[in-house]
């Protein structure tokens, strides 16, 4: 914390919670507090409210809360430093620089730096499409995709031009170095030929961070080149993982819940023709960051992808990662058409609301989809499909939601109701849920299919472990803190371990501060957290947590296998335990 415990109340202090939020939103008296519809969530009826008195704000809708700092940083996703830095600003407070050590000033400022850079550079491209001849070729461009004037300048569209090092040369008359252009990710160095601009001859489109800077760009080539789209690489600051186009504006959308697609021009399309609320993901896959982001604004999402095969196959992936983070979800029909741009342009605005209306659930989408890949008439394929199914309904928490897609979908595709509900069950307490079908990129180091299962066999037996201690005295001497392969699972087993040894319980919330990064935090804590609903008998939990210690210890004693090959007697010990792991058993009933 970069100011003294003095600075920051005089900040607070002089910073009327009601006056600061009466600035983001329209708040009535009520009584002895304030209210509004939440700024966080969509809702019709007002459930946030402020309170003077205690200078602390509460919704009842979502469960946000706090002081006048914690809603500057949840509403304009500022760190805290940079919430007391505008609240002091907007108080008239002069912070003292001393309070900043001078590397983390130098980083700031660097920071700082690479952003009033970026915007320059936005300029210059908006410049050169708008009022020069040089940019009529991609002016065009725009106006046959459909794009007014009011929609090229609300999204500061540009133009970079022909000339390899045009940008470069601009940006050096402007003073800037060339290892600050190369940082930014606008220009290669090149020993020979010197500054060599990363886009050239393509319409720029500016990507601005939730508070509005602008932290890169994507670029679309005029003409035939390849590739088609290309995106400023990771800098300081622009981290792809953690930001969605246009989230800065519909982060404040009246319209209910978020539109993601796939590219820039769906999105700016979709914005022309009123849906203000649509985003997209910035050329990667859609990550664990970018749901967080979308949850601290809504709880629904529209998945508006491309109605291809691989806009299918990114559908399905990114149901379960937004489900993961609590969000619902909902798939938008797009055909025949093969995106919201074309939607639009050929069939217009209230058809598309039209197909908001009647979007479906992501869990229908899901089945009907796996549905097309199995001969429902051949009962094998049946049961492949049943079992399929019963995977993804087990993802599902809400014991009524769930017992109410099993009706539906064992009526709409003929199955047997109560053992597709067994199914379920059986999944859900083993853990073949939703994690076996989409990957965890934060922990899963491995790529190849055994290695992705022994690592959801870890992570599921450390949540038995939280949720039943018992299992710590009943394991001992047969499972502990080594047998955890990958590293992350490792920490958190050492820490568990070591805290029930000390006091015969655990904390899992300690554990959670022992990662640094936020998306490995969120998991953490969702592994720790996670209670086992399903109803099931002990024979039947007996038989999952066995099946979860066999694979883990099996994991172990094969990596060790792998690494031992020049000491025959230690190979020879590890083969004899491979050989019991079969008939290991853990007996639970009498626990």
């Amino acid at each position: 914390m970069y100011y003294s415990d003095d600075i920051i109340e005089e900040v607070r202090s002089r910073s009327d919670i009601v006056d600061v939020i009466g600035g983001y939103v329209s708040l009535k008296r009520k009584g002895s507090t304030f209210s509004a519809c939440c700024p966080f969530h969509h809702e019709k009826t007002p459930s946030f409210h402020v309170s003077k008195d205690k200078q602390m704000y509460h919704c009842f809708g979502c469960g946000v809360g706090g002081n006048v700092f914690t809603f500057i940083m949840e509403y304009e996703n500022y760190s805290f430093v940079e919430a007391v830095k505008l609240l002091a600003d907007r108080g008239g407070i002069t912070l003292p620089e001393r309070d900043m050590s001078d590397e983390q000033r130098r980083r700031e400022n660097y920071r700082t730096m690479l952003k009033d850079m970026n915007k320059t550079a936005a300029a210059y491209f908006h410049y050169l499409l708008t009022k020069t001849e040089r940019g009529n070729k991609a002016k065009e461009y725009l106006q046959k995709r459909g794009l007014t004037e009011e929609t090229i300048t609300k999204f500061a569209l540009g133009y970079s031009d022909i000339y390899e090092n045009d940008l470069y040369k601009y940006l050096k008359n402007k003073g800037y170095t060339d290892a600050e252009m190369k940082d930014s990710g606008l220009v290669d160095i090149h020993e020979d030929k010197g500054g060599i601009d990363k886009f050239w001859n393509r319409v720029m489109v500016p990507i601005l961070d939730i508070n509005g800077k602008v932290i890169g760009f994507g670029g679309r080539v005029l003409g035939d080149g390849m590739p088609k789209y290309i995106n400023t690489k990771e800098t300081a600051v622009f981290d792809k993982s953690h930001n969605l186009f246009a989230m800065n504006i519909a982060r404040r959308s009246k319209r209910r819940g978020i539109i993601i697609c796939e590219g820039y021009m769906d999105v700016i399309a979709l914005h022309q023709a009123g849906f203000d609320n649509a985003v997209a993901s910035l050329g990667t896959a859609f990550t664990i960051g970018q749901a967080e982001i979308i949850k601290r604004f809504t709880e629904e999402v529209y998945l508006a992808y491309d109605s291809d095969g691989a806009g299918t196959t990114a559908t399905l992936k990114n149901i379960g990662i937004l489900r993961e983070v609590g969000l619902v979800t909902r798939v938008i029909d797009m055909k025949p058409y093969k995106d919201p741009d074309e939607f639009i342009q050929a069939l217009g605005t209230d058809a598309f609301a039209e197909r908001i209306s009647n979007s479906v659930t992501g869990i229908v989408f899901e089945v009907d989809t796996v549905a097309k890949s199995y001969n429902m008439k051949d009962p094998e394929e049946k049961i492949k499909f049943s079992k399929d199914v019963a995977k993804r309904l087990a993802s599902i928490e809400e014991v009524l939601a769930r017992h109410s897609y099993i009706d539906a979908v064992s009526d709409k595709y003929a199955l047997d109701k109560e053992g597709l509900k067994s199914l379920v069950s059986k999944y859900g307490d083993s853990g073949l849920t939703q994690a076996n079908i989409y990957e965890d990129k934060a922990f899963v180091k491995q790529k190849n299919v055994a290695a992705d299962d022994c690592n959801k066999a870890q992570r599921l037996l450390l949540t038995w472990l939280v949720n039943d201690t018992r299992l710590f005295k009943l394991l001992e001497g047969i499972i502990d803190e080594h047998d955890f392969i990958d590293e992350d699972y490792k920490i958190v087993a050492t820490t568990l371990f070591e805290q029930y040894r000390k006091h015969g319980t655990v904390n899992p919330a300690a554990v959670v501060d022992l990662f640094e990064d936020v998306e490995k935090q969120r998991l953490v804590a969702m592994m720790l957290q996670t209670e086992l609903p399903f109803d099931t008998t002990i024979e039947e939990q007996e038989k999952a947590i066995n099946d979860v210690v066999r694979k883990t210890k099996l994991t172990r004693i094969d990596t060790e296998l792998a690494q031992c090959s020049n000491d025959l007697k230690k190979f020879q010990e590890l083969i004899v335990m491979k050989a019991k792991v079969p008939k290991l058993h853990i007996s639970i009933k009498n626990g």
